[in-house]
């Protein structure tokens, strides 16, 4: 019962597990997410690409059916009724792969998040 034996050490390194119709979408949620937060660093994460400013901000992951995003509960919250036809739980949403990704509405999401992360951190060093 060994779940993920594979060690990722990079985001490329995961997207290359899939086959090409899956690592097409996900290298284009990468770009997507890049775009949307240029700042931001890449690595792996609870073995996920992941991106993080100033902590993390989202991760995603490919399944069999789906690819899972994982903005944080406030990035779910705040897009509760864009992702209402989507499965979705306190801090992630699945986008099913036979369907479009809504990758305008990631966007907005990521930038939500980069927002929130900022305003944390500015937080953090009043605090101090």
């Amino acid at each position: 019962m060994e779940e993920n034996k594979n060690k990722f050490i990079s985001i490329e390194d995961y997207i290359l597990q899939f086959p090409p119709e899956v690592q097409e979408i996900l290298e284009k949620l990468r770009k997507v997410i890049k775009d949307s937060a240029p700042d931001a660093t890449e690595k792996i994460s609870y073995q996920m690409p992941t991106f993080a400013l100033h902590g993390n901000l989202v991760h995603f992951a490919a399944y069999k059916k789906h690819i899972g995003f994982y903005p944080a509960p406030s990035g779910i919250a705040a897009f509760q009724q864009n992702l209402s036809e989507y499965k979705s739980a306190k801090g992630s949403v699945q986008f099913p792969i036979d369907k479009p990704i809504p990758y305008e509405l990631i966007s907005k999401i990521v930038k939500f998040r980069v927002a929130e992360n900022i305003m944390k951190a500015k937080g953090k060093i009043k605090k101090k």
